[in-house]
């Protein structure tokens, strides 16, 4: 992938897409992957956006820096996501978060040569 022919959305995109079933990543990693280290909101309204278009991406996988659901006031997407995590098997403990030491994607470094 090449960053300097794709904007940040088509980078940020598909690099949700490349994160696994059973993995998770945060907004700041996306962010810093796609090369705009300071976008972390911008990755979260993308992932808003994605509910509402026609790109078929896990959104669902992206979670904030404590690993927990930002809801931003819609409790339904919240909702849907934990729901989607957890059939991923993802566990969220009493204050809602989840291990994302454990859980965090780490692309491998042949990843980038891709």
């Amino acid at each position: 992938m090449s960053s300097h022919t794709q904007s940040f959305s088509d980078r940020v995109y598909w690099l949700v897409c490349q994160v696994p079933r059973g993995a998770v990543a945060t907004y700041g990693q996306i962010a810093t992957y796609a090369g705009s280290p300071r976008a972390a909101r911008a990755v979260g309204n993308l992932m808003r956006l994605s509910l509402h278009n026609e790109r078929e991406v896990p959104w669902h996988r992206i979670i904030n820096a404590r690993g927990a659901i930002s809801s931003k006031g819609d409790t339904a997407r919240a909702e849907l996501q934990r729901r989607l995590l957890e059939d991923e098997g993802i566990d969220f403990d009493e204050a809602g978060c989840c291990e994302l030491e454990r859980l965090r994607w780490q692309p491998r470094e042949v990843f980038w040569d891709e």
